[in-house]
């Protein structure tokens, strides 16, 4: 029993850690309606400070909490220093665009923290005064684990005081629950998202803080807390702190027992607990309806058709890219087949998102389903190239039928967040089935037939497949199905009352850009010659939202531009060093310049030139 009861409090411990970075999160949305990608930063920032400030002071208790405290309000300077020269200038930006940005934080984060770090993971000292253990029930117990479990609740309590016993908590908390009606009464909306963008920044630099003596200050600590923390934000309720709490100790402990009966399960078991949920309660545990949104935006107009010159305009760019392979040398001609592959992975996840309304931060599930049996097909089965190509696209339809049944239940982010459940439950069973996908070893020797193992010939094949699957997006975009879709996305109640099935449109809409995700896949597995994990991976999945956002989410033309600036600046930055620096400073670049995307940039440079031209981009 005492074993069980030390495990218990483990949980709870991390559980107060994983509150700490929750709450901030949660108030962040909550207020701004920003999907903070760079939180984890903010949380690893946090820890490398409080390590710095503590080995520069070594100054006993008091310098121990003092640098703690230090750390984090440092962190919360600089989460005002980013809300006020970034996101500040792009609140109106298209919906989610802001994300865009945060991933440029990241990368740039990562770089910096590299750069005044170094690579290597850094010990933390002990907490004076909590080094030591007790036993309790005959198991010893960390002090400062008992510590932590007493600091969650404190804090907890402290924002519900600010919260509710101040002015400043009162207007956030109407903020949260209908921000456009606090702006209405004259508040002051841009001081009121920075308060709440400190006061995020802060907690999230308290959390990573507070974990130097628990665990080595490491540059994967922001990547490997973001998820969690997004999981309990959403299982607690978008906005909800109270929710984050409960969240967070309910995760914490259900994975401190699952260890034990089941350690397989562990990397993805918040990711199943949060897909439970928002099956059962669509709004998480302390959530409300409407707390899904991410913000609001003016109503698009309606698609048009490529006028004449943009039609012979892209024509040429076709021509020019079929003809590539004579003129240049064959690395080229695979890095082409790499920008096509993500530019149809990107169209896919557009025409969920653009035409279907339909956020998703798990696409790559589809991607990796068909490069998976297209593998598998290969390896095990005997089939050839071509067939597998013809059927593993199907295999990616079926699980877009399976997960998109539940997902298009719900709305918003939480829509976005169970679908990325999906993808880390398939991440997690291709991950740990070592027998059958090959685990963490992948699937090795899927290769073109022999008659395509030229690389010029199976860019062909690629630019068959991959130009043939744009294509057929735009087309099903311009038909009485697309319009259908675009017309439950702008008012699914409107759609409703007039007969439509949108549930159903939904949801066919979702297994069109799975399929079609999955025939990305197909063509990269052959391109690669092997599969492995990270293709249902959740950077897989960023990737793909950050072509479509970047290049326009109003343009059906957007991410076919966000695909090739992204793949052609990767390719060219990751030669460099700090190459991550320099791309997530491009990234900031265009968002700053054109934050209606690279496509909404183009059409204004049109009509700048020709002021007679309403622009192509559609």
């Amino acid at each position: 029993m005492g074993f069980y009861f030390a495990q218990l409090l483990t949980g709870l411990a991390n559980a107060s850690s994983l509150f700490l970075i929750a709450s901030g999160l949660s108030i962040i949305f909550g207020v701004t309606r920003i999907v903070n990608f760079a939180h984890g930063s903010f949380y690893m920032v946090g820890a490398y400070l409080a390590y710095t400030i503590v080995t520069a002071l070594n100054g006993g208790i008091f310098g121990f909490w003092f640098s703690i405290i230090a750390a984090a309000a440092i962190v919360g300077v600089i989460g005002l220093l980013i809300e006020m020269t970034i996101l500040r200038r792009i609140y109106r930006a298209p919906e989610l665009f802001q994300l865009v940005a945060t991933f440029g934080v990241v990368l740039i984060f990562q770089d910096a923290t590299l750069a005044i770090w170094g690579a290597e993971d850094l010990l933390g000292p002990r907490a004076p005064g909590l080094d030591r253990a007790v036993r309790i029930m005959g198991e010893p117990i960390p002090e400062y684990d008992l510590a932590l479990i007493a600091i969650g609740p404190a804090v907890l309590a402290g924002i519900w005081l600010l919260f509710h016993k101040t002015r400043w908590g009162v207007l956030v908390r109407a903020a949260t629950e209908d921000r456009e009606m606090v702006g209405a009464l004259g508040v002051n909306q841009a001081w009121l998202f920075s308060a709440a963008f400190v006061l995020g920044a802060f907690l999230a630099g308290l959390g990573g803080a507070l974990q130097i003596p628990r665990e080595a200050v490491s540059l994967q600590m922001d990547l490997s807390i973001i998820g969690e923390a997004f999981v309990v934000v959403v299982i607690g309720g978008m906005g909800s702190v109270s929710g984050a709490f409960v969240a967070a100790v309910l995760i914490s402990v259900l994975n401190a027992f699952a260890i034990l009966i089941f350690p397989q399960i562990s990397i993805v078991l918040p990711f199943i607990v949060m897909a439970v949920v928002l099956i059962l309660r669509p709004y998480g545990l302390f959530g409300k309806p409407g707390s899904e949104h991410v913000g609001t935006e003016e109503p698009e107009q309606p698609l048009k058709l490529m006028s004449q010159k943009s039609t012979m305009v892209l024509l040429a760019a076709v021509m020019v890219l079929a003809f590539s392979p004579a003129v240049t040398a064959d690395f080229t001609s695979i890095l082409l087949v790499d920008v096509m592959v993500a530019t149809l992975f990107a169209v896919s996840l557009h025409f969920m998102m653009g035409i279907g309304g339909m956020v998703s931060f798990g696409h790559a599930a589809y991607f990796g389903v068909g490069a998976y049996a297209a593998a598998m097909m290969v390896k095990f089965l005997g089939f050839g190239m071509l067939p597998a190509m013809l059927l593993a696209p199907f295999f990616a339809a079926a699980a877009a039928l399976f997960f998109g049944w539940f997902c298009v239940r719900l709305s918003g982010v939480y829509l976005a967040m169970l679908t990325m459940a999906a993808a880390q439950i398939l991440w997690g069973v291709t991950f740990q089935w070592q027998a059958f996908t090959g685990g963490d070893d992948g699937i090795l020797g899927v290769w073109p037939a022999e008659w395509a193992s030229s690389d010029k010939v199976y860019f062909y094949i690629a630019f068959v497949l991959c130009l043939g699957g744009i294509w057929f997006l735009r087309r099903v975009a311009h038909s009485p199905f697309g319009y259908t879709l675009r017309g439950i996305r702008d008012s699914q109640t409107r759609a409703e009352a007039i007969g439509v099935d949108t549930k159903f449109h939904q949801w066919m809409g979702f297994v069109v850009a799975g399929s079609l995700a999955g025939l990305a896949g197909v063509v990269f597995a052959f391109s690669k010659g092997s599969v492995f994990p990270d293709t249902l991976g959740i950077a897989q999945s960023i990737d793909g939202l950050i072509m479509v956002l970047l290049g326009g989410i109003h343009a059906l033309a957007g991410p076919i531009f966000g695909a090739v600036a992204f793949v052609m600046i990767e390719d060219w930055v990751t030669r460099l060093d700090y190459w991550r620096f320099i791309f997530g400073g491009i990234i900031l670049v265009v968002v700053l310049l054109a934050p209606d995307g690279i496509a909404g940039g183009v059409n204004r440079l049109i009509r700048a030139i020709l002021p007679n031209q309403k622009g192509g981009a559609a």
